[in-house]
């Protein structure tokens, strides 16, 4: 199931390349924000809304996908935990680096088809970052990897946009800015993808392909970042772990940049760049820090 926040975030199910409404079946929720209305339908989906939202779509004509605004399908998300350099780099890497994450901010997250901002500090390069992104469906605490899978609500298109050099080594002045976490289009639930540690991620910048690997490449896998990440802070629905990226691939973003970012069965993300100071840095794949990351330089 395909679930969408559109115009005024109204909630909606994705049916072919319609929406449906859900507004009618979640009205009671109690829902000050947009993302307590979505944390309320994880908490109780599959007891719940489930065969709710099934029943409206296949009764509910729906509008056209093209003639509605999307928001993001998270609109802020309690906590966004990152994984920083969990990739073995299409195998470079003969193991995995140490386990380690950051926080990001919330207010990072950006909606299909809005515009990534670029401060005017003065980073040396700001980069994309496409990642899978999964979406937590119940509470968790020293979550052992043989349940891991069962605190999973759902995936997403995730891209941590990156400024490089800020700060020296901070990941709060790099990755938290507004604008540095698009998301979406659709939050898609987990029974809709078969194999999440065998998916490919791709992303395009102005229709060039840059990154294109596999989360077969994660240097620590989906089971062993929910039971590490979970016995450091409890999770809670509607949290968001971005699962690291593949450095290969990765290149400069600057103003007037279309980017586009896919993961097989949850749509495509796009957004484009702005940048008031207008500055430039070499288009195409870095490889510079490809070959860093990878141990090569």
């Amino acid at each position: 199931m395909k679930l969408v926040f559109f115009n005024d975030f109204k909630l909606g199910v994705l049916k072919d390349d319609r929406v449906v409404d859900l507004t009618n079946v979640v009205q009671h929720i109690n829902q000050p924000t947009p993302q307590d209305l979505l944390n309320g339908v994880i908490s109780e989906f599959r007891t719940r809304y489930r065969n709710q939202f099934l029943e409206a779509a296949e009764k509910g004509q729906g509008v056209p996908l093209s003639q509605v605004k999307l928001q993001s399908p998270l609109p802020r998300p309690g906590k966004i935990v990152a994984m920083a350099a969990n990739y073995l780099e299409n195998g470079a890497l003969k193991e995995a680096r140490p386990i380690n994450a950051f926080l990001k901010s919330p207010e990072t997250i950006l909606a299909t088809g809005g515009t990534v901002v670029l401060p005017p500090d003065q980073a040396n390069v700001f980069h994309h970052e496409a990642e899978l992104g999964i979406v937590i469906g119940k509470e968790g605490a020293y979550v052992g990897q043989s349940e891991a899978y069962n605190y999973i609500f759902g995936y997403v298109n995730f891209i941590d946009v990156s400024a490089r050099g800020l700060g020296g080594s901070s990941f709060f002045w790099g990755k938290s800015w507004d604008t540095f976490g698009p998301c979406g289009p659709y939050l898609v639930t987990a029974d809709e993808i078969a194999d999440p540690q065998n998916v490919p991620i791709q992303l395009w910048v102005n229709g060039d392909l840059r990154q294109n690997y596999n989360t077969n490449d994660m240097g620590h896998s989906i089971r062993r970042t929910i039971e590490w990440i979970t016995s450091v802070t409890t999770l809670e629905p509607g949290d968001l772990i971005a699962c690291g990226t593949n450095h290969q691939g990765l290149g400069a973003i600057q103003n007037g940049d279309q980017i586009e970012m896919e993961i097989p069965g949850l749509g495509r993300l796009k957004v484009q760049v702005k940048d008031d100071l207008k500055r430039e840095w070499p288009r195409g794949i870095d490889h510079v820090i490809g070959d860093r990351v990878a141990g090569r330089a």
